[in-house]
């Protein structure tokens, strides 16, 4: 046997140890305390108005970065994006965001929606709701409430123009969502934890309280992105609240799929071939395009301090990730792609939700949290969830779906698309309105069949 054959042995060998002696399911607290601790039992835990506001200092003082910044270094002769965001597209960018972008518009267009924010467990939850507004001709459409979960560089801004087709009647479907759309913690309005371990699973109880307090005991969840490890950690946790899993990113992260990981790097370092290496799928992507999960999963403040200081940095940055998150192939397109599928109003908005708040460095740490020991000893993914799941797979999402039955046994369906990518409800909304309609429909068929669940 050789050492590669002998080591890979070796590895699944203890991977299945682990498994036959695994653990149950460590409970977490329902009411762990993220907040200052001069706070507790002091908190107004009413529902409050919000309204989203761009007041003058920050705005001026956000003007006086973009229009005195440094001269951008110029960029390699057709290097595209491929070396990260290309510095003569972004310099319109800058000029756009500091002299056209209307800031007192953009924030009346947050505000169509009604927001509210409500402190949990020590942290003030920012959160749109929308509730249908039925017509006697409605018929009897039922209303189920549906918990929308965001990722990053995402945000609340995403859902905007999928809020309203999936808040009314739709199609031949006999429902309709009450949407519950809330800001993670440490991202855009969302308080940021002040103490260490609030990974996804922390962060599902938050918003299983949360879901509790607006009166809801069951409930759907539709996630991408972090949102849907904290969505699977939900469905995990509370199996008996959480009534469907619908997502547009399934993803895992447990003693098997790392296993593989590190038997794929090991293939890729043993002197293959160019040829050969290619056929290991989406490895020079994963090297190529995780660097920031990186740097964010291990020193965020140190990259978070400078993107909070310079708007055009962040921009840069934020740029960059919605170029390759959209398409992989924008990397050799002279503008990244950007306008195929966004406006600069668009995006302005999204960046402007980390910008305006602070939250460039707070919503980094959720990465940290993410791949702490703390969080990977408590290891969700390792035990099954009975919630029926559906999953939504892009194209050109670089991360695949998973098809663990183990994971996930009731994982009723994958819908594959033939486009949109990493930000499928900003791209694509009307793809991922239909995708959400469908998949919540084979969830109740399905739960309607089985009187256990």
């Amino acid at each position: 046997m050789c050492d590669v054959t002998r080591t890979l042995a070796l590895l699944l060998a203890v991977v299945a140890l682990a498994h036959a002696q695994a653990p149950s399911l460590a409970p977490l607290e329902p009411d762990e305390w993220w907040g200052p601790t001069s706070s507790r039992g002091h908190t107004d835990t009413s529902i409050r108005d919000f309204r989203v506001e761009f007041d003058d200092d920050m705005i001026q003082d956000l003007r006086n970065r973009l229009w005195f910044h440094r001269p951008l270094t110029p960029p390699l002769q057709g290097v595209g994006f491929r070396y990260g965001c290309n510095t003569t597209v972004l310099q319109p960018w800058v000029d756009y965001w500091a002299n056209e972008y209307n800031f007192t518009q953009r924030a009346e267009y947050f505000n169509q929606f009604p927001h509210y924010k409500t402190n949990i467990q020590g942290l003030d939850i920012h959160f749109i709701h929308v509730k249908p507004k039925l017509s006697g001709s409605s018929g009897n459409i039922k209303v189920v409430p549906l918990l929308i979960l965001h990722g990053r560089p995402g945000s609340i801004r995403e859902f905007y123009d999928a809020i309203p087709a999936l808040s009314s009647p739709y199609e031949d479907y006999p429902f309709v969502f009450e949407l519950i759309v809330p800001s993670l913690p440490g991202f855009g309005f969302s308080d940021a934890p002040v103490r260490r371990g609030a990974a996804p699973p922390q962060l599902a109880v938050i918003f299983k309280n949360l879901m509790a307090r607006l009166g809801h005991d069951k409930f759907y969840v539709q996630g991408g992105e972090w949102g849907s490890y904290i969505g699977s950690a939900l469905a995990t946790l509370y199996p008996d609240n959480v009534l469907g899993f619908h997502c547009n990113l399934l993803s895992m992260q447990n003693s098997c799929t790392e296993t593989k990981s590190l038997a794929t790097a090991m293939l890729a370092s043993m002197q293959l071939s160019s040829a050969e290496a290619a056929k290991i799928a989406n490895i020079a992507n994963l090297i190529e395009e995780t660097g920031n999960i990186h740097i964010h999963g291990t020193k965020p403040e140190t990259l978070g301090a400078g993107l909070s200081d310079s708007p055009v940095g962040f921009l840069c940055y934020s740029l960059e990730k919605f170029a390759f998150g959209t398409n992989q192939q924008h990397r050799d397109e002279p503008d990244g792609g950007l306008s195929l599928r966004f406006s600069k109003e668009e995006l302005l908005d999204n960046i402007m939700l980390y910008w305006s708040t602070n939250t460039v460095t707070t919503s980094m740490r959720l990465y940290r949290e993410f791949f702490s020991n703390k969080n990977r000893a408590l290891a969700i993914d390792d035990f099954p969830t009975p919630v029926p799941t559906w999953s939504v797979q892009a194209p050109n999402v670089f991360v695949a779906t998973t098809k663990s039955k183990l994971k996930f046994p009731n994982l009723l369906g994958i819908t594959e698309l033939d486009n949109g990518g990493h930000f499928l409800a900003f791209e694509l909304p009307k793809v991922f309105t239909d995708k959400v309609f469908l998949g919540i429909k084979a969830i109740m068929d399905f739960r309607n069949t089985k009187t256990e669940l």
